[in-house]
């Protein structure tokens, strides 16, 4: 919530950069970006615009309304030395704003929570009752694709993995994938989220499955990288290598 207030903050002062000259000014020539220091006094403008504009749109989508001729004249007397609000003035205006908008902000992403969860669940619900997906005690479902050679070595706990996966959210969006980038993924068991955690123990080495991990067994309510928070994700994971020796060589010898 700290980074939203911030946020709106910062596009309460700063304005629509790009758009300042709409209306206090023509534009009569060309913009040239010919040296470093056009590119730079241009990036600074083009930088605060788009921050701003995303922002202002983000309110907006929450039903909360910025008059962005204000905001812009705020902008242009401020750079010109003639705000006519003083510190203080802005200081206290900010922070009211704020408190009017932060229950407002609150609702909006606990009923955005509340909405992506429950499609969650449904999905798994119904996932649930296709033929050959199992669901575990923690609510983690699982697909076997392939099961791999027989007496195969599985990983535990704390092992060290090699896989080739790819990512999805339910509606098919992928957000992750080592197959699309042609290398596979080594890393600790231990490190990784819990539906993984759990999923990747119950594979034979050669074998893949589907995963289909609940939010609580993945990222919760945070949001990580473009997953949005309580997002249900569906992984194609095939298992290629366990870095335990000692686990291989035992699951050959039993073989025998």
């Amino acid at each position: 919530m700290k980074k939203v207030l911030k946020v709106t903050t910062l596009a309460a002062v700063v304005a629509l950069a790009a758009g300042c000259t709409e209306k206090t000014q023509p534009v009569t020539e060309e913009v040239k970006l010919e040296t470093p220091e056009q590119k730079a006094a241009y990036a600074m403008g083009a930088s605060l615009g788009n921050y701003a504009d995303q922002t202002l749109k983000q309110q907006e989508e929450m039903g909360i309304t910025i008059d962005r001729e204000l905001l812009k004249k705020g902008f242009m007397d401020a750079l010109g030395g003639q705000s006519k609000l003083n510190d203080d003035e802005i200081r206290s205006a900010l922070q009211g704003h704020e408190e009017r908008i932060r229950p407002i902000i609150e609702k909006k992403v606990q009923e955005r929570l509340d909405e992506d969860r429950k499609k969650g669940e449904e999905f798994l619900k119904e996932n649930a009752k296709k033929e050959g997906v199992k669901t575990t005690e923690s609510g983690l479902q699982y697909e076997v694709i392939e099961a791999g050679e027989e007496g195969a070595a599985k990983p535990g706990p704390e092992d060290e993995v090699t896989v080739h996966y790819t990512g999805t959210l339910i509606d098919g969006t992928v957000f992750d994938s080592s197959v699309e980038r042609g290398q596979p993924a080594t890393f600790p068991l231990n490190g990784v989220i819990k539906g993984w955690q759990e999923g990747l123990q119950l594979m034979p080495v050669g074998s893949k499955y589907k995963l289909y991990i609940p939010s609580e067994l993945a990222y919760g309510d945070q949001a990580a990288g473009t997953i949005p928070p309580a997002s249900t994700l569906v992984f194609d994971v095939e298992l290629l290598d366990i870095a335990d020796d000692k686990k291989k060589e035992k699951a050959g010898n039993d073989k025998k």
